[in-house]
Formats: C-alpha cells, sequence, structure tokens
C-alpha cells in the first residue's frame, strides 16, 4: 500500500512549537497572553494582536521555528514498521507555499536528523495535494487540514484526519490522535492475521492454457497472503475449435476440481462471466460481473487478479462506474512498450474492454507478456524435479503442462499466469514504472501520452524466485 504523510501537526508537533513562540513573542509585544483560548487558530484570534503584527512574526520566523519541530510521539518508530511490513511511504507536505527560502533541503535535513524513513518526498501546495496523491496512485494519505482531507475523500482516496487543537469535529471524519492509534488503524484495513491478507478476485479463462491451472493452485497454495472473494471465469475461445460456452463451461469445472484438491470451499465462490465480447457489443448479465460489483461494494480495497481476456472486469465497471474507487486491477495483457503491438491473446480477444478500463482511471497495473511475463519458462524436466508424485495436484499439472490440450505435447512452455500471483505475493521480486495512461490504436498498439492519469507498468520479474517460491508451495 502507498501511504503519503503530511509532515506538520502528522509527523511533527508543528502547532504546539508556534503555540510556544506565539507565548514568547507575546510577552515582549503586550505580555497579554491568550485572550480567546477557544479561538480557531493563533491566527484568528487567540491573541490581542492586529493581523499585520501577527503576519509579519509568522513570515519573519517560520523558517526557524520549522527547524526547531520535534517528531510527534513515536511517529518515526511507527513509519519504520509500516516500511518493514512492505508499505511505501510517501511524505507529502504543502512546505512549497512560498514561506521557505530552500523547503526541499530545509525538510530532508529535518527528517534525517529524527531518522525517518521514506520512499519518496513530494513538496507542493495544499491546493495541489489532492492532485500529487492522484498522480502517485496514493491508497491512504494522513493529513490535518480538514479541506484536503475532505477532498482527498471525494476523489477517492481513503484519509485518516490527524486531530489537532483547532478540529471541526461534527465533520464526518475518521479521526486519530496518535501514532499508536493510526498504525493499529492501518494494520487492520488489511492485516487480518499476523501477515498482510489482500481480498482478491481471480478472473481466470482456466482452460484454455496450462498456466492458470498453475496461478490458481498459487493463489489457493498462498493462504497467509490472500483472502479469496471469488474465482470468476473470464471469457475465451479459438477459432473452430471450442466456443465461449463450451470453454467457460470447462473453466468452471476446471476450477471446481482444483479447488478440490485443495480443499477450498467453492460455496457462492466461483462463477460464470461473460459469453461474449465488449468489442461485440456484448452486454449482458452474468454472475462474474454482479459479483465482482458486490463484492467491490463490500470491501474496503479488492484486488483483482485478471489473467484473461478482460470483458468481465470492463463490464463490472461500465455497470457500476463508483467501483473504481474500490478496487485495484493486476491484468495480465498485451505486451511491454518495447514491442510495437499487442497482438497477445488476453488483449486482442477484447480490444474494447481493455480500452475501457484503461479509461476509466482505476487503479491499474499491467504484467506485459512479451518480455516481462515471457521469461518465465521452464520445462517438463524441472518440472517433475520438483513437483512429481508430491501430490495428485502435482502430477496432474505436470500432464497438463506437458500436453495441454491445445498446443500439443512440449517439453518447454510459459507459465505465464503466475507472475500476477507473484506480484501480490512479493512486490520486491518486480521492477516497475509509472506512466500517463497510454492510448491503445487501431492496429493493437500503445501510442504513448504525457499528460493523462497514470498506470503502473511491470519492466522486470526475478524469475528464480518465484519459480522458487512456487515449486516450495506446490509441492508442500
Amino acid at each position: 500500500m502507498k501511504i503519503g504523510i503530511d509532515i506538520d501537526n502528522c509527523i511533527s508537533n508543528f502547532d504546539d512549537t508556534l503555540l510556544e513562540e506565539y507565548l514568547k513573542h507575546d510577552k515582549t509585544l503586550r505580555n497579554t497572553g491568550i485572550i480567546n483560548d477557544k479561538a480557531k487558530h493563533f491566527s484568528k484570534g487567540m491573541f490581542d494582536w492586529t493581523d499585520e503584527e501577527e503576519k509579519d512574526f509568522y513570515y519573519a520566523n517560520i523558517e526557524s521555528f520549522a527547524k526547531k519541530l520535534r517528531p510527534l510521539q513515536d511517529a518515526p518508530l511507527y513509519i519504520q514498521k509500516l516500511k518493514e511490513e512492505g508499505h511505501k511511504i510517501y511524505i507529502i507536505s504543502g512546505r512549497n507555499n512560498g514561506e521557505y527560502k530552500d523547503p526541499y533541503s530545509l525538510t530532508t535535513e529535518w527528517l534525517q536528523k529524527y531518522n525517518i524513513t521514506y520512499d519518496k518526498l513530494i513538496l507542493t501546495n495544499k491546493h495541489e495535494k489532492t492532485k500529487v496523491c492522484l498522480e502517485n496512485k496514493i491508497d491512504l494519505m494522513i493529513d490535518d487540514n480538514t479541506s484536503i482531507c475532505l477532498d482527498l475523500l471525494k476523489n477517492g482516496i481513503k484519509v485518516y484526519k490527524m486531530n489537532t487543537r483547532y478540529d471541526e469535529k461534527e465533520l464526518p471524519l475518521d479521526r486519530v490522535s496518535t501514532w499508536e492509534e493510526l498504525y493499529i488503524k492501518i494494520h487492520n484495513l488489511f492485516i487480518k492475521t499476523d501477515n498482510t491478507k489482500f481480498n482478491v478476485i481471480l478472473d481466470t479463462d482456466i482452460y484454455n492454457e496450462c498456466d492458470d491451472q498453475f496461478a490458481l493452485s498459487y493463489l489457493l497454495k498462498s493462504p497467509d497472503r490472500f483472502n479469496i472473494e471469488a474465482i470468476t471465469v473470464a471469457p475465451y475461445h479459438h477459432d473452430n475449435s471450442i466456443s465461449i460456452k463450451e470453454g467457460t463451461d470447462k473453466s468452471y469445472n476446471e476450477i471446481l476440481k482444483i479447488c478440490n484438491w485443495l480443499n477450498f470451499d467453492t460455496t457462492n465462490k466461483v462463477f460464470k462471466g461473460s459469453t461474449g465480447y465488449v468489442v461485440n457489443d456484448y452486454n449482458e448479465e452474468n454472475d462474474a460481473v454482479n459479483n465482482i460489483i458486490r463484492i467491490a461494494n463490500k470491501n474496503e480495497k479488492t484486488y483483482i487478479l485478471a489473467i484473461g481476456a478482460i470483458t468481465n472486469v470492463a463490464l463490472a465497471i461500465k455497470k457500476d462506474p463508483k467501483i473504481i474507487n474500490r478496487i485495484e486491477i493486476i491484468w495480465l495483457g498485451g505486451n511491454s512498450l518495447l514491442s510495437k503491438h499487442n497482438r497477445e491473446f488476453n488483449f486482442e480477444q477484447d480490444v474494447q474492454a481493455v480500452r475501457e478500463v484503461f479509461e476509466s482511471k482505476v487503479k491499474l497495473t499491467i504484467m506485459p507478456c512479451k518480455n516481462v511475463a515471457s521469461n518465465l519458462r521452464t520445462s517438463i524436466y524441472e518440472l517433475e524435479h520438483y513437483l512429481k508424485d508430491k501430490n495428485e495436484l502435482c502430477n496432474y499439472l505436470c500432464q497438463r503442462f506437458y500436453n495441454d490440450g491445445i498446443h500439443g505435447i512440449k517439453e518447454r512452455r510459459i507459465i505465464w499466469d503466475i507472475s500476477v500471483i507473484a506480484y501480490m505475493i512479493n512486490k520486491d521480486w518486480f521492477e516497475t514504472e509509472e506512466i500517463s495512461c497510454p492510448n491503445i490504436k487501431d492496429d493493437t498498439s500503445y501510442e504513448l501520452t504525457n499528460n493523462k492519469h497514470k498506470i503502473t507498468i511491470v519492466n522486470y520479474l526475478n524469475v528464480n524466485k518465484i519459480f522458487n517460491d512456487l515449486f516450495k508451495k506446490l509441492g508442500e
């Protein structure tokens, strides 16, 4: 999860420091003291200063005040814990507002002084915070400014409002007062046991090749990471050999068979999906689409792991656009940016569905086939070395790998679909890049842009670490 954190009043004791300094200055000014302890702010009638006196004092001294700030209790400790648990920490401050000579140096020195760890520091102004969070795909923002919090919520970003002495308590915000309380809330967002577990839907054309069977088995054998909400059947067909309806039925039965081997209760979990494509104006009701919407609206966050044509997902977004704020899609489809086209099975089957998902502005990670997932090549000899006779499922996977029923007997194949499962298990095995969402041309190629919403594209994966984890889990 990407966590954005404001500095002043969220990491630092900004208001407490300012109050100390204002009280000191008041003694040298008229020594009247606080005349209204219920004032909304120091500058709003707390002291008997004129507006000019207050502004002159603030702007002349804000830089020295910032250097005197101290971290809130346990803030560095809990930020470090969040980082160690795999979250990305983005420090997003409104200090680029003209009040500081060199806000970046001042801020980095202060963060270093108090050993506050982070992945990225972004200095902006308060009017641009929502834009910055959207551009950087922030999942959760911690801020003390009420208007910023409300705007972030309006744009679909989860917010925790850090309490201050000036809060408007009647507003509907999720509030915290300490870093211990904040850490527990974040911990409970995604952690159901001692490890992070993600609510997931696997959308799969599982009978198409052998790689989906490996992906589903890998998912089921990683219960410490996944709360499997549903397994939905994605459409596929092969010209003159199998219809979408036939492929859907075969996939449905294949899912039940593998789940049965691994003792996964499929009650109200497996749903047949689309029997046509958006590109052909298919828009019928089906169980997969309806349950994707149901699950998305039920959970705070649901990850859709899509390893086939993205038709079901596109139709769900089309039917209920609001779910884009509650889902994140990781899709195996298309090719890398180095490729000149996307003539690839998942992409080509329903190009219009791809367009609609791209343009929806949903949080999206693309796992390209050529040049990325294509590196996940193994052989029947390696599989049999690690998996043969370990259990009935492993023997079936070896047999299916050797002869997938579609492409004939092969000794070596690419197990494409495990890439998406592995990405959710450990993102350190991957290298990604955020890009402006590309346009999709008529020939399926990408047209790069520089002014659209951001998506994530995977550029590299660590084959050895993925296969080591896969073989270990399947063979257990």
